[in-house]
């Protein structure tokens, strides 16, 4: 039996002005705000060279992790959803 989509992660959220700044124009559903900021932290070059699950923030992510240099990926996504309503 396949598994079904979370209706959550798939409607459409209003993004902050600083989130837009990276992941581009909203509204944009959950999983593709994450998907985006994956392409940039990749295209960007800002995981951690030693340990992969960190991430080494930009001065448009510093923005979107409240000033944290540095933050895992688990917390990245704890941090962003403030962005999201």
């Amino acid at each position: 039996m396949p598994r079904k989509a979370n209706p959550a992660l798939l409607k459409p959220m209003q993004l902050t002005a600083d989130l837009e700044a990276v992941v581009g124009k909203g509204p944009l559903p959950r999983g593709q705000v994450v998907k985006k900021l994956w392409e940039y932290i990749k295209k960007n070059n800002l995981q951690d060279a030693t340990n992969r699950r960190n991430i080494n923030a930009d001065a448009k992510l510093k923005v979107l992790f409240g000033g944290k240099a540095m933050v895992n990926m688990f917390e990245m996504t704890k941090l962003v959803s403030k962005h999201l309503s």
